[in-house]
Order: structure tokens, then sequence, then C-alpha cells
């Protein structure tokens, strides 16, 4: 493998560089690189040091506006509109193809399978060698409808064409029941309305259904209903109108408008996305109004009785989408016909691929939206391994996530495969194993935050190793063994536990030590913890599911810390709390509290510009005169978590509840981050370590930490072990599910799952300390901690 050198000297031809000059998106400080392309580069630095800046946020990002505008106008105007990114020069770019860490869609009729075409594939086989007979891929595809009708049918004839009335049927593979969906849901009408209450009385238990707003507007201004009228006095007609009326168009205050009873909206708006991508209170209004049941008709299975019943050596196609992947593969491995052979070649391919990447272990019908943001990530992968593609540059966060030490290895093979191909690819990465098969490398810093946001290394791996940026110090780190691990003195017992993947499982979780699950990815860990500790009383899960925020979110608001500020602050000047929040009174009416104004230029990206009246501060000029400890609201939002502990600490503007919180931030490395920063300028680690940070905050016994380390850089992982112990020291049971090996050290009590994944897993391979699971060696996981500590 050809490496870099140390230092790349300037090249001016664009066909062996991608040059970025004077980058400033967030906190770059005028950052200039040179990469050499089609070559495998690695970028590194603390979390929060602006790689994803670079990366995503600069060069990922301008190649993508660069290419919608070669679109024409009019399809512009459909697509999202693009900034050019904060940067004075970029050469040399290629097409940029982001493999990232998003969850996939939140359309629960996508699957693994159609996520990555090995469905469509599927569909095609079986049309063409599937018994008996009964049409085109179509006949098995889940999200097409069965229809017939009759019609007008052109027909041509030599120079004449003519209109003929004919009769026509498409078969298509959905379930006429369920639609494709595999589940029915049953809506519990008593969640949607108080009955005791008139529409004047506001009735709905729906979130946003307000009748102080639009949906007030149309209900009261269809006609349908007397305003007045309790909803349990409705005749049959007015609860059918207001419950299942079909779209009907009706004239509200001078305005055409569409009304719909209550169900079908909920359906559309609520039951049509996946339920973990909706917003927290409307999952939970959907959690407790409506239940979902396997559809009786199909089994889940998605499909007509039609498509389900052609087969291939006794399997039909809902049989191998069910099967495990792994498993799938060797099926198809022993199908041998010549009339398909390039089909069954490319799917095995794609099969195979799910299996070196880790993802053996999952089947073509998993629900999408179900995947962890690492096997998201994974699945995106493996619709780019077969492309005929070249001289794309392939960017990646993090690709590592949710790997144990043992796929690593896979995952740098097919990293280095797309590379071979002579494709440029960019890795955002803090594993020594990934970054390890660099050809160059960019390490950012020296902080993170303001203290970060410069190149203070760019070459080669051996250069990084002998550089003194945090990362060269901390490349080659290595945990040792516990001298002493703590004792238990009672257990949790967990029995039969048999959720996705478990066999049965018989375990004992020690309390008052830091137990670290392991296993492979799909061993079956988080099925264990997840599923049978997490529901207990007096336990506080911190799962992997991303924190959402708009631009008005901030790290004051997620955490509750600027409730205590504003009652602080309204407290001290003798005024309303809500003149101290931008999203209430207290807003700039200029900018509506954003601090910049939006300008709309229709296809063109829109343009961001401070707000002249309020200077970016979001606040009123009245509400800046009110001051706290010397400081008015927006320069208190401006101050970084460890100044601003400090502040609150004690003194006149001593406020206990937000120096609790901001200790807490200080305790996952979040000391840098100033409070009013927007989240969505945050990386994807600080956005965990915020989550982190906030159920810290909770009262419970037991603590559920799912990888912590996801986003951390190296430096950083001893901050976090330090952080581990305190809880435990506390008082809290700490329960960790993590592959880094420096977590698995530091234990005091290992359980190893396995020995595979899926069907080869879900069961405990190993029960014991860090010490003994060394000296076993009889697991992926002894081995490789092993291996990892020099033993």
């Amino acid at each position: 493998m050809s490496k870099a050198t140390a230092q790349q000297p300037h090249v001016a031809d664009t066909h062996e560089i991608i040059r970025v000059h004077g980058a400033r998106e967030n906190n770059l400080k005028d950052v200039s690189v040179e990469l050499p392309k089609r070559r495998l580069t690695v970028f590194t630095g603390v979390s929060g040091s602006g790689k994803s800046s670079l990366v995503f946020g600069t060069i990922a990002a301008e190649s993508q506006r660069l290419i919608n505008e070669t679109y024409s106008s009019f399809v512009q105007g459909f697509m999202p509109s693009l900034a050019r990114p904060d940067v004075d020069v970029l050469e040399g770019l290629t097409t940029a193809i982001i493999v990232d860490q998003q969850r996939m869609g939140a359309d629960p009729r996508s699957t693994v399978g159609t996520a990555t075409d090995a469905h469509a594939m599927l569909r095609i086989l079986f049309s063409r060698l599937g018994k008996p007979y009964i049409g085109g891929p179509g006949a098995f595809s889940f999200n097409v409808a069965s229809v017939s009708g009759s019609g007008a049918v052109t027909v041509e004839r030599g120079a004449a064409t003519r209109a003929v009335k004919a009769e026509y049927t498409r078969v298509g593979g959905m379930c006429p029941r369920c639609e494709g969906r595999g589940s029915v849901n049953d809506i519990d009408l008593t969640q949607l309305f108080d009955a005791e209450k008139s529409l004047n009385d506001n009735p709905f238990t729906i979130p946003g259904y307000s009748m102080e707003g639009w949906y007030g507007r149309i209900f009261i201004g269809s006609g349908y209903f007397d305003p007045d009228k309790p909803i349990r006095k409705y005749n049959k007609r007015e609860l059918h109108d207001l419950l299942y009326k079909e779209p009907t168009k009706i004239k509200v205050d001078g305005i055409n408008i569409t009304y719909e009873g209550l169900v079908p909206k909920i359906q559309k708006s609520m039951l049509s996305k996946d339920v973990e991508s909706l917003q927290p209170h409307v999952r939970a209004f959907v959690e407790r109004a409506v239940t979902f049941t396997t559809c009786p008709e199909c089994e889940g299975t998605r499909l007509a009785e039609g498509a389900r019943s052609v087969k291939i050596k006794g399997i039909s196609i809902a049989d191998a989408a069910q099967m495990q992947i792994s498993d799938l593969a060797v099926w198809v491995s022993g199908l041998k016909e010549p009339s398909v052979a390039p089909l069954l070649e490319k799917l095995r391919h794609t099969l195979n691929s799910f299996v070196e990447i880790g993802l053996g272990y999952l089947s073509l019908d998993r629900p999408a939206g179900t995947l962890s943001g690492g096997e998201s990530q994974r699945t995106k992968m493996i619709r780019h391994l077969g492309s005929a593609l070249t001289d794309v540059t392939y960017v990646f966060d993090e690709p590592t996530i949710g790997l144990h030490p043992h796929d690593i290895a896979r995952m740098n093979n097919l990293l280095i495969e797309l590379r071979d191909k002579g494709n440029t690819v960019l890795v955002v990465e803090h594993k020594p194993e990934a970054i390890a098969i660099a050809d160059h490398v960019v390490d950012l810093g020296p902080r993170a935050g303001t203290a970060g946001g410069e190149v203070v290394y760019q070459g080669s791996l051996e250069g990084l190793r002998s550089s003194d940026t945090l990362t060269g110090r901390h490349l080659d780190d290595r945990s040792v063994l516990k001298e002493q691990v703590r004792e238990a003195e009672e257990v949790l017992q967990i029995r039969g536990a048999v959720a996705n993947n478990l066999k049965k499982v018989d375990v004992d979780i020690p309390l008052g030590v830091l137990v670290v699950v392991t296993g492979v990815a799909g061993s079956g860990k988080s099925s264990l913890i997840h599923g049978s500790v997490a529901p207990l009383d007096d336990v506080v899960a911190i799962d992997q599911a991303p924190i959402k925020g708009s631009r008005r979110s901030n790290p004051a608001t997620y955490t509750g810390l600027l409730e205590p500020i504003r009652k602080a602050f309204a407290k001290a000047n003798g005024v309303k709390p809500a003149l101290f929040s931008a999203n209430s009174e207290g807003a700039c009416p200029t900018c509506n509290g954003a601090g910049v104004i939006y300008t709309d230029l229709a296809m063109m990206a829109g343009v961001a510009t401070p707000c002249e009246d309020c200077e970016g501060k979001r606040f009123q000029a009245a509400v800046l005169e009110y001051t706290l400890g010397g400081k008015n609201i927006s320069e208190v939002l401006s101050m970084p978590v460890s100044e601003a502990e400090k502040f609150f600490e004690d003194g006149e503007a001593k406020i206990p509840a937000a120096y609790k919180i901001l200790d807490r931030m200080e305790d996952v490395g979040l000391g840098y981050l100033t409070l009013g920063q927007p989240l969505t300028t945050l990386s994807g680690g600080e956005r965990q370590r915020l989550k982190l940070a906030t159920h810290m905050g909770e009262k419970g016994g037991v603590y559920i930490l799912d990888e912590p380390t996801t986003g951390l850089h190296l430096a950083d992982v001893e901050q976090l072990l330090g952080l581990l112990d305190r809880l435990v020291d506390s008082g809290k049971s700490v329960i960790v599910i993590e592959h880094h090996q420096a977590v698995m050290a530091h234990a005091d009590w290992i359980i190893d799952l396995g020995p595979g994944a899926g069907h080869d897993g879900g069961n405990i391979v190993f029960e014991g300390t860090p010490a003994d699971l060394v000296a076993d060696r009889s697991t992926l996981t002894g081995q490789h901690l092993a291996e990892y500590i020099g033993a």
C-alpha cells in the first residue's frame, strides 16, 4: 500500500489533488489543505475540532451544490437549496458520495432489502424462475398494488395510430389488508379528544391540534358541527364527519381548503412514518393512542397471497426475505440457472458484501428505520461496493462505529477496495486500527470548539506518530488491566431471556460495579440489556438514538439549563421569565429571535445575514438592559460551559441548579461548548455526550450506557473512564455496552455474548474479570483484548 509523503508540496494540477484554501465553516480558521486524489485520507482530531466542518460541511457540501447547479432551474426548484460553504477556493472536486451515520428513512415501507436493491433482484429472480408464474417483478413488490380497469390504449400500426378501449390488469405484490406495511393499527378514539368538551373548549388531545390555530378555523369553519356542543352529544353523522370523513373541498373565511376526518389525517401525518423518527411528544402520543399488530392476512410478510404462493426450490420470496442474510447467501449460491447467471452473480455479490461488512445477521425484511447509526452507514456502503463508477469521492463518518475489533479489519479492506478502484476516500475516524490504513492523514485541533479549527498536521501516518499533536501523542495508547477490581455485593438476575436472537439466556449482572457487555455486532448485547434491564424501575437507559434539534435549539435549551437561568434573571430584575427566551417574548421582533435574516432566493441557495437590529444577539434591546452578575442574557449564552460553571457557582449569579447541569457537561468533556451554540453545528460525538450529561441528572440506581465512546478522541476516552468510575463510586451500578478495548480493560466484570452474530449468537460465552477473559482467550473479544494490552 502506497503512503503519502510527510508534508505534501503544493501541487497546482487539480487532476491529482483536491485543494481547499481559506475554509471558515463553523469553527474552521482559514483552513487550507491539499488532499491527494485516488488515495485514502483519514481526518483525525478531538470531537469538535472541525473534522466534519471540513469534510462534510465544506468539501462534500460544495460538491453536491455544484452537481445540483447542473440541473435546470425548474428541477432545482424541487431540490433542497444549498448555500456555498464559507471558503475562498475549492479546486479539483469530483462527485461526492456521502456515507454518514444518519439513520435510514422514516418510511415504514423501507427495508434493508429495498434500501440496497437486494429485494429488487430477488423480485426479478422469482418472476423468472418461480413456479407458478404470476407476472413480472412488480407482482412480488409490497409497494405495488394490484389494479384492474378499462381505458384507452394507443395502438401503433405502421404510420397510423389509433385509440382502442381495452381492459387492463396490473398484478402487484402488496397485501391488500395492510397495504404492504406488514402490520395493521387500531386507534384508541378516547385518546383523541375529551368527549365532555365542545370544539370551543379545545377538546383535542392530539399534538398540534389546538383550536386556537389553523385546525380550529378548519373544524369550526367547516359548518359540520355546532362549536358549543360537547362531542359526547354528537349524532352518528357528526361523529363520522369528525373521525372518518373523506377529503372534502370546503371554503373557510373565503379560502379553499380540504377538510378530512381525524383518523385519516393521523394515518397520513403520523402513521405513514417510522414511529422512532417522530418528535418525542408525537411519538409518545402514538404509543399511547395506537396499537400495532401483525397483519393477520399476510402474517407480517407485507405480500399478497399470490406472491407468497410462488416458490423456487420450496422457498417463497417471503421466506427468502425473512432468512438471515448469511443463510440467504448460501441458498442463492446453490441456484444454478444459466438464463439468469448475471443476476445471480450480482445478487450473490450483494449478499456476500453484507456478510463481509459484519451485517450477515440482518434479514432483507428488517425495517430500515430500526437499524442503528452504524448499521445504517454500513448498509448504505453496500450500495456502492458493486458500483462501476470510478474517480468518485467517497466520504465516510466514523465507519467503525458499532463494530467489534474483529470486524474493523473487514471494514478496512472494503475502504481499501473502494480506493483501489480509482476513487478518493475521505474518512473521519478516531480508532487507531482505522487510522493505520491511511495513505494521508489530516489532523485538526489543537483542541475543540474555539480552541480548534486548525490543521495541526498533514502527512503520513509515520509523521503523525512523531508529531507533537494530541492525536500523535495518543495514537499508540494502550490501557492496562486494573490491578484490583470491585467486588459486587448483590446481583441482578436475568432468567430465560429470549428477545430477538437470545437463546433462553440466564445471567447474573453484578450491581455496584462497572460491568461491560461485549460481543460482535448482532450477538445480542442490546437485546439482553435494553430488553431485560432497561424496562426495570430505578434504571436510567442512555441509548444511541440521535438527539434532534433545530437551529433554534442549543445546549442551554436541550439540557434544561435555560430554565433556572431565565428564572434567576426574572427574579433579579422583577420581570417575567419569558423575556429571557429568544423563542418567546424576549425575541428580537425583526428576526424573531433567530439572530439572522433568511432571504429565500427560490431555486438558488437562500442567504442568511446577521440581523441589523439585534446584531445577531437574538433579543430585544430592552431585554439586554437587564443583567445578572453584571452580564445580560446574550452575554451568558455566549459563555463556554467551563466559564459559565464558575459564573453560576457562587456570588450574585449563584444558581445551584444551573451549576449542577454545567458540572455534568464539563464531566463529559463539553467545557468548550458555548451555551447558545445551535445544536445543528454540533458533531455526532458532541450530541451523544450532551445527551449523556442530560441523563446523568436523572435519579436511578442503575445506569445503562450504549457505546459511550462513540465520537470520542483517543485522548477523551480516559476522561470518560474517570466519569464511569465516579458514577460507580457514588453508589451507582453502571452497565456499558461497548467495543472499545480501553473500556473493557477498565471493567470490574465482563459479560461476552456470541460466539457469532444473529442465529450464531445469543449465548453468554464468557463471564468474569477482564484478566480472566485475557487468560481464557477462548472468545473473539478475549483474543482482541489480549492483543490490545500486549499480553
